[in-house]
Formats: structure tokens, sequence, C-alpha cells
């Protein structure tokens, strides 16, 4: 299974803000500079997160993104489960439905490997993620240049 870009960078975004000391924010341009991504697709991925109650936004002077607070105990498995939507892994019943469908073993047995990968991102959460070694990578680009 391949996750969406939107998604990927979901996760990114998660864990670069989780690093943050008490009290510091980030702006989504930043995020994008330092995720090498477009800051349109950063807001849009960041508007999903705030949905979500993953991030939490400031407007004004000294505003910013930050974590909410309960967010490090989320799991990674939740936050891709909504993100990618209830969809499959492939598309039995699409514009051309396969003839397949009704009785398919493979179907099945995807659905239950669908399964079987967020069962394992659940056991995650985004502390976990952003824990070391990757924690040191994470606050690495926040504080160095940009390309």
């Amino acid at each position: 299974m391949q996750l969406t870009r939107f998604t990927d960078l979901a996760l990114r975004i998660v864990m670069r803000l989780s690093v943050l000391e008490e009290g510091e924010s980030a702006t989504t341009t930043a995020l994008a500079e330092q995720l090498r991504v477009r800051p349109a697709h950063a807001a849009k991925v960041v508007t999903a997160l705030g949905r979500l109650g993953v991030v939490e936004t400031r407007r004004g002077r000294s505003g910013g993104l930050s974590l909410a607070e309960t967010a490090r105990d989320t799991s990674v498995g939740r936050i891709v489960r909504e993100l990618e939507g209830p969809g499959e892994v492939v598309e039995c019943d699409g514009a051309e439905p396969c003839p397949l469908r009704t009785g398919c073993r493979l179907r099945h047995a995807l659905r239950e490997a669908q399964e079987a990968f967020y069962a394992s991102l659940d056991q995650l959460t985004i502390g976990d993620v952003a824990a070391a070694p990757t924690r040191a990578l994470l606050l690495s680009i926040g504080s160095g240049p940009t390309d």
C-alpha cells in the first residue's frame, strides 16, 4: 500500500511540529521550506490536520502552528486512516467494475493486508516516530539553511 503525498506530508508536518519547544510555533511557509514542498500544498495539509484536532493554529502577530496538546499520543494509524479515507487497495467497483468482484479471494486478502498495515501503524504514536534518532534530523531541518 502506498500513502498519498498528502498523507505523507501530513505525517512529516506533525513530526516536525512535535519537536518544537514548549510555547514555540512554526509557520506554514517555514514548514513548507523545511520539508521542500509548495506552501499551498502545506497549507491544505495543515487545514486537514487542524480539522482532525492534531494541529492548532493561532492567527496574528504571535500566531503560528503547533501540535495539539494530546497529539503526541495520537496513533499514526488514526491519522493515516482519517486522511486516506475508507478506500480499498484496489478499485474493484470503479467505472469499469471487475467481473470477479463479488467472489474474489484476492480482494478479501488485500482488505486484510490493508487492515494489518493500519494495525501496525496503530501501535506507533507521533511521539514514537519523532523520537531519536529522527528527532535530531527533525531539529536540524528547522535550524539549518533551506534550499
